[in-house]
């Protein structure tokens, strides 16, 4: 079973402390200058709301407060190719910790987004089988949307060299027909957060 979070809202519609991340994410999804963080304890939480300079406790070693409005405890997708199409490399990682939950490498021929959307959804396996409501970050808006509509919009062939990548896209597409889940799906800020944990460095 998934561990018990404490989420502090210093900047939001309503800041507070609140015991979900449905609760926290209503406070600040849109909202501009948005400031929170997730606790492993309510007393901790409650320190740290007390304390008006929490939110810029890193602020000595060069970071600001906006690259603190993440939520560290979630899982960060992304993929990687060697030409669009072309060969495609895809993985998940903790947030917080940058270690690799999972990675397929040397898919033979695919489009970054349809990598984007397969990482997305072996996130949302992964965290079922965990029994946990961790939030996914992506900077692929298009991959979210695929995913929320279910549907993949490609104009990529099926043919024997991307055969592979389509394999995969159906087994998504299939597992999001048969699974409900309640993950939420969030844009990576990459102008203030810089790049994604599980960014491949492959960016012109």
């Amino acid at each position: 079973m998934a561990k018990k979070k404490y989420y502090v809202v210093w900047k939001g519609r309503q800041p507070g402390i609140y015991s979900t991340w449905k609760e926290c994410e209503e406070q600040v999804k849109g909202y501009s200058g948005a400031s929170f963080k997730s606790f492993p304890s309510k007393e901790e939480a409650e320190a740290a709301f007390s304390s008006p300079s929490k939110p810029r406790n890193n602020k000595e070693k060069g970071t600001n407060q906006a690259k603190e409005t993440y939520i560290a405890d979630s899982i960060s997708v992304d993929a990687g190719s060697h030409g669009n199409p072309g060969i495609i490399d895809y993985k998940g990682v903790d947030t917080s910790t940058g270690a690799v939950l999972f990675e397929r490498a040397g898919i033979k021929k695919g489009t970054n987004n349809m990598g984007e959307f397969v990482a997305i959804v072996h996130a949302l396996d992964l965290l079922k089988q965990e029994n946990s409501q961790k939030p996914i970050y992506t900077d692929s808006q298009t991959a979210i949307s695929w995913v929320k509509n279910i549907k993949v919009n490609t104009t990529l062939a099926r043919d024997n060299e991307t055969q592979e990548m389509w394999e995969l896209v159906d087994w998504a597409i299939n597992w999001l027909k048969k699974n409900r889940w309640e993950n939420p799906l969030l844009k990576w800020d990459t102008k203030n957060w810089g790049e994604i944990k599980a960014d491949y460095g492959r960016k012109k």
